[in-house]
């Protein structure tokens, strides 16, 4: 599986950014997917997934703020994000879980978000 993130950028706060993560690979339809953030000096953390039903899981940071959505062909997924705050600055990386080992195995080479006061 191969994913290829854009849409990241600078922005103020209280404004918004859409991330998109294009994959491909032939089992791309039976896997979850999900975005991930590592800021400066921080562990990587998982913001929100989507799982091949459909079901999203948040972080709770980002909950009434951040959406995660995939498209009918199952091989974008996008998050956007609203409200956006200075805290949310971090590079965004898109991740697949193997369908083998429910692990995230698979990433996108990241996207560089900034959020300016």
């Amino acid at each position: 599986v191969q994913l290829l993130e854009s849409g990241g950028g600078l922005a103020q706060a209280g404004g918004s950014l859409r991330l998109s993560c294009v994959a491909s690979g032939s089992i791309v339809n039976i896997i979850a997917m999900g975005w991930y953030r590592q800021a400066p000096g921080k562990q990587r953390e998982l913001v929100s997934s989507i799982s091949s039903s459909g079901r999203t899981t948040y972080l709770d940071s980002v909950k009434g703020r951040f959406t995660i959505s995939r498209d009918g062909a199952k091989t974008t997924v996008y998050l956007q994000m609203n409200s956006l705050k200075p805290e949310d600055t971090a590079v965004y990386y898109c991740a697949a879980q193997s369908p083998l080992t429910g692990l995230y195995e698979f990433w996108g080479q990241g996207t560089q978000v900034t959020v300016s006061t």
